[in-house]
């Protein structure tokens, strides 16, 4: 898992003023789904069609297990790429257009039909080899196109944006069945999308991307808990994000910060006198009768509303800020509207996301 099957080395690329890509750098290991994710623009598209060899790059190099691929023709590469808009053959059925690229390489037959049948009990579409793609739903259309793509056995297996045009409930049920497929076959995936939840619930690795570069790197749980950039913190999930001002350092590493007329309590780098923006997730505040960990901070209940069977309270703070709470029972003790609470939150779970020369520079 930690052998690097593909790397890319300073890509760069611009479409006339626009730059596109601006030195990305990224090793993907082998058997591992990654995934690209970032908002439209970003880069990502322009980076998997430079891996598929669709684009080439202004500089910069692609290595595949150390070789230099970046002049290779596509289909010199051993890389294939599933797409939101399916692209299956209209005139085919599903089993000719499984076996499309086997019979480009002139595989044989009986082989060809070993394979076919192989692949469509993967994708969980036995018996279908004699339908045409008009025949079929979204999902198994989706599910022929995976076939086709994995049917060469490629060391890499693009995807872009696969479950996009899908309803929610079949994007959820896809997701699984996609990550389990991946596991199955030990291919290396890399994926792509500007979906959240696909990315949280699918991957091994998640690559934030912004304006043509990769912002932050990490496995799922990293990149939810401890956001490095405060384009992270606010792209992924929800989270309250203030600036506070470091008052100090305690023995164990803990900053003490003013906040709101109060103190509160982070983990991360900070200078007594550096104001710093923090973020703290929704779910992980707490609020009730007492302060906890040293915080000092207290707050009135300005509202209470149930969204998707969570409820999402509204903390007014001394100098007019607000804080978002939301969990199961409010994030803590239940309080009515208009009830001064305390608040609080364990401090490891307060990301520090931008530092003092980090405003200035945004300002």
């Amino acid at each position: 898992m930690e052998d690097v099957l593909l790397s890319l080395q300073e890509i760069c690329k611009a479409f006339g003023e626009t730059e596109a890509l601006a030195g990305v750098s990224l090793d993907v290991r082998e058997g591992e789904f990654l995934t690209l994710l970032g908002p439209s623009g970003c880069g990502k598209t322009t980076t998997l069609r430079i891996i598929a060899g669709l684009e080439s790059p202004d500089s910069g190099r692609v290595l595949l297990r150390g070789e230099d691929m970046t002049g290779w023709e596509p289909n010199r590469r051993p890389v294939n790429t599933v797409f939101q808009s399916y692209a299956l053959f209209p005139h085919m059925n599903v089993a000719k257009n499984i076996g499309y690229g086997l019979r480009l390489k002139k595989t044989p037959k009986e082989e060809i039909r070993r394979r076919v049948d192989e692949m469509l009990g993967l994708v969980q579409l036995p018996g279908f080899g004699g339908r045409m793609p008009n025949q079929l739903s979204g999902g198994q259309r989706q599910r022929v196109a995976i076939a086709r793509a994995i049917v060469n056995d490629p060391a890499v297996l693009l995807l872009d944006e696969p479950l996009g045009a899908l309803d929610l409930q079949l994007r959820r049920q896809m997701q699984t069945e996609l990550k389990s497929l991946q596991k199955d076959l030990g291919i290396t995936f890399i994926y792509i999308t500007h979906d959240q939840e696909e990315a949280l619930n699918m991957s091994d690795r998640i690559g934030i991307m912004n304006e043509g570069r990769i912002l932050q790197l990490g496995k799922p749980d990293e990149i939810y808990e401890r956001p490095q950039t405060r384009f992270a913190a606010e792209f992924i999930g929800q989270s309250n994000i203030f600036t506070a001002e470091v008052a100090g350092r305690e023995p164990d590493g803990t900053l003490t910060l003013l906040y709101a007329g109060g103190v509160v309590k982070a983990c991360g780098e900070g200078t007594p006198g550096e104001r710093v923006t923090l973020s703290v997730r929704t779910e992980r505040i707490r609020f009730g009768e007492e302060c906890r960990y040293g915080f000092a901070l207290t707050g009135i209940v300005r509202a209470h509303s149930y969204t998707g069977g969570m409820l999402r309270t509204t903390l007014g703070l001394s100098d007019g800020q607000e804080l978002i709470v939301s969990g199961m029972g409010g994030g803590g003790d239940r309080a009515e509207v208009g009830e001064t609470v305390h608040i609080y939150w364990k401090p490891a779970c307060a990301a520090i996301v931008e530092r003092g020369d980090q405003h200035e520079a945004r300002a």
